[in-house]
Protein backbone atom coordinates (compact mmCIF):
# COMPACT_ATOMS: atom_id res chain seq x y z
CA UNK A 1 0.00 0.00 0.00
CA UNK A 2 1.47 3.48 -1.02
CA UNK A 3 1.56 6.26 1.39
CA UNK A 4 -0.27 9.57 -0.15
CA UNK A 5 2.03 11.90 -1.37
CA UNK A 6 2.67 14.29 1.16
CA UNK A 7 1.53 18.08 0.11
CA UNK A 8 3.26 21.06 2.02
CA UNK A 9 0.68 23.56 2.96
CA UNK A 10 1.02 27.09 2.42
CA UNK A 11 -0.91 29.58 5.05
CA UNK A 12 -1.84 33.04 4.25
CA UNK A 13 -2.71 35.63 6.53
CA UNK A 14 -4.40 38.60 4.81
CA UNK A 15 -2.55 42.10 5.41
CA UNK A 16 -4.50 43.35 8.67
CA UNK A 17 -6.28 46.28 7.91
CA UNK A 18 -6.39 48.19 11.04
CA UNK A 19 -10.03 49.63 12.31
CA UNK A 20 -10.88 53.03 12.78
CA UNK A 21 -9.19 54.33 15.53
CA UNK A 22 -10.35 54.52 18.47
CA UNK A 23 -10.97 58.52 18.69
CA UNK A 24 -9.31 59.99 22.37
CA UNK A 25 -11.06 61.43 25.13
CA UNK A 26 -9.67 64.55 24.17
CA UNK A 27 -11.34 64.34 20.53
CA UNK A 28 -14.64 62.76 22.20
CA UNK A 29 -15.01 66.16 24.63
CA UNK A 30 -14.38 68.48 21.10
CA UNK A 31 -16.60 66.80 18.93
CA UNK A 32 -19.34 69.81 19.37
CA UNK A 33 -18.40 73.37 19.73
CA UNK A 34 -20.82 75.62 21.64
CA UNK A 35 -21.61 79.21 21.76
CA UNK A 36 -24.66 81.19 23.66
CA UNK A 37 -25.84 84.03 21.14
CA UNK A 38 -27.50 87.12 23.45
CA UNK A 39 -27.57 91.03 24.19
CA UNK A 40 -24.65 91.73 26.63
CA UNK A 41 -27.43 93.93 28.82
CA UNK A 42 -31.14 93.76 29.03
CA UNK A 43 -33.20 96.41 30.29
CA UNK A 44 -36.56 95.59 32.25
CA UNK A 45 -38.83 97.03 34.08
CA UNK A 46 -39.18 95.22 37.50
CA UNK A 47 -42.11 96.92 38.67
CA UNK A 48 -44.36 96.45 35.84
CA UNK A 49 -43.55 93.11 35.62
CA UNK A 50 -41.46 90.80 38.25
CA UNK A 51 -40.35 87.78 35.37
CA UNK A 52 -38.19 89.50 32.80
CA UNK A 53 -37.15 87.02 30.14
CA UNK A 54 -34.79 87.34 27.66
CA UNK A 55 -33.95 85.12 24.28
CA UNK A 56 -31.24 83.45 23.96
CA UNK A 57 -29.27 81.24 21.23
CA UNK A 58 -27.51 77.64 21.84
CA UNK A 59 -25.56 77.01 18.90
CA UNK A 60 -23.85 73.67 18.63
CA UNK A 61 -21.84 73.09 15.57
CA UNK A 62 -20.44 69.28 15.07
CA UNK A 63 -16.60 70.00 14.59
CA UNK A 64 -16.39 66.31 13.16
CA UNK A 65 -16.79 64.23 10.13
CA UNK A 66 -18.84 61.95 12.01
CA UNK A 67 -22.75 61.35 12.69
CA UNK A 68 -22.84 62.70 16.68
CA UNK A 69 -25.94 62.15 19.26
CA UNK A 70 -25.79 65.47 21.09
CA UNK A 71 -27.79 65.83 24.69
CA UNK A 72 -28.31 68.95 26.47
CA UNK A 73 -29.24 69.55 30.09
CA UNK A 74 -30.08 73.11 30.83
CA UNK A 75 -30.74 71.52 34.82
CA UNK A 76 -27.52 72.04 35.48
CA UNK A 77 -27.17 75.24 38.71
CA UNK A 78 -23.83 76.89 39.65
CA UNK A 79 -24.20 76.20 43.40
CA UNK A 80 -20.74 77.34 44.34
CA UNK A 81 -20.90 80.13 46.65
CA UNK A 82 -18.46 82.15 45.22
CA UNK A 83 -20.14 82.30 41.63
CA UNK A 84 -23.54 83.15 43.07
CA UNK A 85 -22.34 85.77 45.02
CA UNK A 86 -21.12 87.38 41.81
CA UNK A 87 -24.18 85.89 39.22
CA UNK A 88 -26.74 85.48 41.16
CA UNK A 89 -29.49 82.35 39.95
CA UNK A 90 -32.09 82.57 37.52
CA UNK A 91 -34.09 79.68 35.71
CA UNK A 92 -34.29 78.61 31.89
CA UNK A 93 -37.85 78.25 30.79
CA UNK A 94 -39.32 75.59 28.76
CA UNK A 95 -37.49 72.08 28.31
CA UNK A 96 -35.02 71.56 30.07
CA UNK A 97 -33.54 68.65 28.08
CA UNK A 98 -32.99 68.07 24.49
CA UNK A 99 -31.80 65.02 22.51
CA UNK A 100 -30.53 65.51 18.82
CA UNK A 101 -28.44 64.15 16.32
CA UNK A 102 -26.07 66.46 13.80
CA UNK A 103 -24.54 65.61 10.72
CA UNK A 104 -21.08 66.37 9.72
CA UNK A 105 -20.29 69.20 10.26
CA UNK A 106 -23.92 70.33 10.97
CA UNK A 107 -24.85 73.16 12.96
CA UNK A 108 -27.85 73.75 14.85
CA UNK A 109 -29.19 76.09 17.06
CA UNK A 110 -31.66 76.23 19.60
CA UNK A 111 -34.02 78.97 21.17
CA UNK A 112 -33.70 79.30 24.70
CA UNK A 113 -35.29 81.76 27.07
CA UNK A 114 -33.82 83.00 30.39
CA UNK A 115 -36.10 84.17 33.35
CA UNK A 116 -34.59 86.44 36.14
CA UNK A 117 -36.30 87.85 39.17
CA UNK A 118 -33.45 90.75 40.21
CA UNK A 119 -31.11 92.75 38.47
CA UNK A 120 -27.84 92.04 38.67
CA UNK A 121 -25.17 90.11 36.40
CA UNK A 122 -25.38 86.62 35.41
CA UNK A 123 -23.47 83.44 33.80
CA UNK A 124 -25.58 82.11 30.88
CA UNK A 125 -22.90 79.16 30.51
CA UNK A 126 -25.03 76.79 32.68
CA UNK A 127 -25.92 74.31 29.88
CA UNK A 128 -24.04 71.72 29.84
CA UNK A 129 -23.76 69.47 26.62
CA UNK A 130 -22.98 65.63 26.26
CA UNK A 131 -22.07 63.95 22.92
CA UNK A 132 -21.01 60.57 21.69
CA UNK A 133 -20.62 59.25 17.81
CA UNK A 134 -23.71 57.59 16.69
CA UNK A 135 -21.68 54.19 15.82
CA UNK A 136 -20.04 54.50 19.37
CA UNK A 137 -21.73 51.79 21.64
CA UNK A 138 -20.93 53.23 24.83
CA UNK A 139 -23.30 54.03 28.08
CA UNK A 140 -22.08 57.17 28.93
CA UNK A 141 -21.92 60.39 26.49
CA UNK A 142 -19.09 62.66 27.03
CA UNK A 143 -19.09 65.57 28.20
CA UNK A 144 -18.40 68.50 25.91
CA UNK A 145 -15.68 71.50 26.33
CA UNK A 146 -17.52 73.77 28.23
CA UNK A 147 -16.79 77.86 27.17
CA UNK A 148 -15.81 80.69 28.86
CA UNK A 149 -18.40 82.40 31.10
CA UNK A 150 -21.56 84.00 29.49
CA UNK A 151 -22.08 87.20 31.42
CA UNK A 152 -25.64 89.27 31.22
CA UNK A 153 -25.98 92.44 33.24
CA UNK A 154 -30.14 92.71 33.88
CA UNK A 155 -31.03 96.60 34.49
CA UNK A 156 -33.94 97.92 35.88
CA UNK A 157 -35.24 100.65 34.29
Amino acid sequence: QELPEMVLLKFFRPESTPGPARPTPEQLSNLIKTSLHYPESFNHSFHQKSLCLVPVTLLLSNCSQAVVDVMIDLRHKTTSPEALEIHGSFTWLGQTQYKLQLKSQEVCSLQLKACFVHTGVYNLGTPRVFAKLVDQVTLFETSQQNSMPALIIINNI
